[in-house]
């Protein structure tokens, strides 16, 4: 409360950023500037850094070569992984470099690093030489925070500016071409390289999805791959390319492209399915703006032949006018929509849950018909699950992904969406 009483204080940035470039000047000083040995590729974006991260590293260990990875989800070396339990992607930076240097001493070659718009306007990554930038999509999101779109564009092109100063690198930017801030991001780098769909160096053909995964060709020049992933949704299209990209841009054959790729099975909390038993499907993603909630749910909408059932929320003290959106979307695609937490932390829940359903009424819901509010979230997970009739309904439960703990009220409790929503399962069963 106290921080964001005083980011409301005219020139509180021009005081606080010396000082945050200082505290990771100082960091990176004291593990002996931990990054400078290893190649690293820094992955922002709104949506799909941390999906991209891991195929990334997936791709470049399949390939043989040693490889760190720090995320939303996970941080370690190769096959040795440990969770990041608290609720923030790039860590302080004295963490930051703490973990890089564990990561250095662990004989890492390259290192992908997921940076987030915070950590880069408050230079959490500030001295970190980046090999490779990599943008998936820049959407509405961390407007509480940045206060206009363009501040938080601006963030990002940090990281690609910081690459383009990085003059022992390889100073290349992959950028997703069908982002409409694709042409600023390309005016950052040296040695732009883009990919998509529909435009750009390196594009998909043939595009196949299914519920099960997704299957693609890419020809740049006279080099041919074949994609497939068993992570489903066209957006992953998206973030295998950028993938690709990085492959590509590195030297690898198409042979270990194609199977670092396919190589990655799932990510915690990223499409991840929840298997107990029951005959209809149930999904848990971290999706939480207004784009991937487009994105996913208009994929599941094309796929599901029975009822689309979707569970969410909104975090507390967070971007308040992506609600009624997001609202509105779910609204949209789903069948039936249940509201609930989702980190209130000390906002009125209550209050939350009715900016959200003014957007899913707006799509025509009715509140108690196809529209529910139910803010215990576990609560609401168990009345989610029993509002399906089919094995072909599909029941999305978003918003916390991997995450470990709920905040609320009176702080964090523990919590874990895909052990809940299995244990709910298999007491339903039993019924």
């Amino acid at each position: 409360m106290i921080k964001q009483l005083l980011e409301k204080v005219p020139g509180y940035d021009k005081l606080v950023l010396p000082l945050h470039r200082a505290r990771a000047f100082r960091a990176a000083d004291k593990n002996d500037y931990p990054a400078s040995s290893m190649k690293v590729i820094g992955v922002t974006g709104t949506n799909g850094k941390t999906t991209t991260a891991f195929m990334i590293h997936r791709m470049l260990t399949e390939a043989g070569f040693k490889t760190g990875l720090m995320t939303t989800v996970a941080y370690g070396v190769g096959n040795d992984l440990k969770p990041q339990i608290s609720h923030m992607t790039t860590v302080s930076a004295g963490l930051l470099n703490k973990r890089i240097a564990d990561i250095r001493d662990a004989g890492a070659e390259y290192l992908v690093l997921e940076i987030t718009s915070h950590a880069l306007a408050q230079y959490r990554a500030f001295g970190i030489p980046i090999d490779t930038a990599v943008m998936t999509n820049v959407t509405h999101e961390h407007l509480d925070y940045h206060k206009t779109f363009a501040n938080y564009l601006n963030a990002k092109r940090k990281l690609f500016k910081q690459a383009n100063k990085t003059h022992a690198g390889q100073r290349i930017g992959i950028i997703n071409a069908e982002d409409p801030a694709a042409d600023l991001f390309a005016s950052d780098i040296a040695n732009p390289l883009t990919y998509g769909i529909k435009d750009g160096n390196i594009q998909a053909r043939q595009v196949k999805l299914t519920p099960s995964g997704i299957d693609y060709y890419v020809k740049v020049d006279s080099t041919k791959l074949h994609i497939r992933s068993s992570i489903p949704g066209e957006f992953n299209v998206y973030n295998s390319l950028a993938a690709v990209a990085v492959g590509l841009s590195y030297g690898l054959t198409p042979e270990q492209i194609e199977k670092g790729i396919a190589a990655l099975k799932s990510v915690e909390g990223r499409m991840t399915r929840i298997e107990a038993g029951q005959k209809f499907q149930v999904v848990v993603d971290y999706a939480h703006t207004p784009d991937s909630f487009e994105k996913l749910l208009k994929d599941f909408r094309a796929t599901t032949k029975g009822k689309l059932i979707v569970m969410f929320g909104s975090a507390g003290r967070r971007d308040e006018a992506k609600r009624a959106v997001q609202g509105e979307i779910a609204g949209k695609y789903a069948d039936i929509v249940v509201l609930t937490e989702e980190d209130d932390r000390d906002a009125k829940g209550e209050e939350i849950l009715a900016q959200i359903a003014s957007g899913v009424e707006k799509s025509g819901k009715k509140l108690e018909k196809n529209l529910f509010k139910v803010h215990d979230r576990a609560k609401a997970i168990e009345f989610t699950l029993k509002q399906t009739k089919s094995a072909n309904d599909v029941v999305m439960l978003l918003g916390k992904g991997h995450e470990k703990t709920i905040e609320r009220a009176d702080g964090e409790h523990s919590w874990n969406e895909i052990k809940v929503a299995q244990k709910i399962l298999k007491k339903l069963a039993k019924k």
